[in-house]
């Protein structure tokens, strides 16, 4: 057996390592290869996904053991081919996602190679009004779920007065089927350091936090070497780069609550108190994290930020469609073949997402319905698949795209049950500060158990009804005024599954 005589590349990230890639890693350093823990590209179902650096390029080989890694290094094994060429990867317009998989996350000089920084000195070389502009002809909107746009917030914070500002990034992440924050972060952390940065410097701030589940512990560590290594090299701290700019940027975990997706309760958090909704105005880029001017974006929007400054504004609003502008980093998960990273510009169809790169159902059998937008987005049936995946459109079409996971499922799935959960999960999670949210969602399950059960049907239809009504004209936050979308699209669009005995006999409409 003879060592490769480049690199070889294993995924460090925690989808590549919960299905074995350390043990693959240790066996290849044993046997005398050179390992780089890189990110994963994306494509999940070739976890673990080595590569091997030829001549010709990164060549891969899927689903690697530590028993076939003799193969592997003997080239006996079956490959991919190279990476870079995988019709997957090159059908796809990766910015945000453009280094994830590529670079080594713990180097400095190899993310630089690969055209990092280019965004920060080209922002230090300006105003910060004139980065501000910048992010605002971008027609960037925040990728957390909100779709506010970037530009106006940033320069709301740059407007307000005070001796004090920050920078917050919100990687809660809690949306089931979604992973882009976590694999961003472990595979390409200076992007976010590097976004966090222009962002300071635009608005004013000389602090930063970034705000992690604690179910994070890889993305987490990763951000701190990260974080260590941008200090040592000038990219954090005094002086910045010689431009005058101070940035300290700190990392905090979080309890794992999700409501603390949401801005506010994330600030309740950071401040070391229970994380819970506040009343607004003020808004927080007025009077937020300790009372003072802030700026909060999640990690997408943010790694958004360093292409916009390296290739202009102008050339990021070229991608997507109407006031969607830009790429999308989507999450396909649940019952899906081909799970994993797509990012492509604003306007794909879902059914493109769902049939073409997540190859259909895991499951063989064919495709009833997709969650889009995370557990409080709505169950779109396979005849809605043809919506564009921009915010508009899919308003228009009572749905929404949250923060870009799409979760799938096949015939065999009780949508019933899924309403059930959508409410379940509100009641779980809800942060108790507001009544609607509060006991709507209590009195949401029960009456969504009486439905199932068959008791009382008409009557229990008429409550949950007006439940919903209540908690999304009612609620605090989104938590409970989005709670209702996908209970009442499971309900319009699904409602053979609300159909006992009793409801079939009675006739009444569902």
């Amino acid at each position: 057996m003879t060592a490769p005589t480049g690199l070889v590349f294993v995924p460090g990230d925690a989808a590549a390592v919960s299905v074995g890639a350390d043990e693959v890693a240790a066996a290849l350093e044993a046997a005398g290869a050179q390992v780089v823990r890189n990110g994963s590209r994306g494509m999940l179902w070739l976890e673990p996904l080595v590569e091997l650096d030829t001549a010709a390029g990164r060549v891969g080989y899927a689903n690697v053991t530590a028993d076939d890694v003799a193969a592997v290094l003997a080239g006996d094994a079956a490959d991919i081919g190279v990476v870079d060429e995988h019709p997957w990867l090159t059908a796809q317009r990766r910015v945000s996602f453009a280094r994830v998989g590529v670079v080594d996350p713990t180097s400095v000089s190899d993310y630089e190679a690969h055209g990092g920084w280019v965004g920060l000195r080209r922002a230090l070389s300006l105003s910060p009004a004139e980065v501000v502009e910048e992010v605002t002809d971008s027609g960037l909107r925040g990728r957390g779920g909100a779709g506010f746009p970037a530009g106006v917030k940033w320069k709301t914070v740059l407007e307000a007065p005070s001796d004090l500002k920050f920078v917050a990034c919100n990687f809660d992440e809690g949306d089931s089927g979604t992973f882009a924050d976590r694999m961003v972060a472990e595979g390409d952390p200076f992007t976010l350091i590097e976004g966090m940065t222009i962002a300071a410097h635009a608005v004013g701030a000389s602090e930063g936090y970034v705000y992690v589940r604690s179910e994070y512990p890889h993305a987490i560590a990763a951000l701190r070497r990260a974080i260590d290594a941008a200090y040592t090299h000038g990219y954090l701290g005094q002086d910045i780069l010689g431009s005058g700019l101070t940035f300290d940027l700190h990392v905090r975990t979080g309890a794992g609550a999700y409501i603390c997706g949401e801005e506010s309760s994330m600030l309740e958090s950071l401040e070391g108190r229970r994380g819970e909704v506040r009343a607004k105005p003020p808004i927080p880029a007025i009077k937020g994290l300790w009372g003072r001017p802030t700026a909060v974006n999640n990690v997408l929007t943010l790694c958004a930020v360093p292409m916009i400054l390296a290739d202009g504004g102008s050339a990021y609003a070229e991608l997507g469609t109407g006031r969607s502008r830009g790429t999308q980093v989507f999450q396909l998960a649940g019952n899906i073949r081909q799970g994993g990273i797509v990012e492509l510009p604003f306007g794909v169809s879902l059914r493109e997402l769902v049939e073409e790169y997540g190859g259909g159902t895991l499951s063989g059998r064919p495709v009833r319905a997709a969650q889009v937008g995370g557990p409080l987005g709505a169950y779109v049936p396979t005849s809605g698949f043809d919506v564009p995946m921009d915010y508009e459109a899919l308003a228009e079409a009572g749905a929404m795209l949250g923060h870009g996971g799409v979760v799938v499922f096949d015939e065999t799935v009780d949508m019933a049950r899924m309403a059930r959960f959508a409410m379940e999960f509100c009641s779980i999670e809800s942060c108790g500060k507001c009544t609607p949210c509060r006991v709507g969602s209590t009195r949401g399950v029960e009456a969504i158990d009486r439905i199932i059960a068959g008791q009382d049907v008409a009557a229990n239809f008429v409550l949950l009804d007006d439940l919903c009504d209540t908690m999304t004209q009612g609620s605090l936050c989104a938590m409970g005024g989005l709670t209702p979308m996908p209970v009442q699209s499971a309900i319009k669009h699904f409602p053979e599954d609300f159909e006992t005995q009793e409801i079939k006999q009675s006739g009444v409409p569902v």
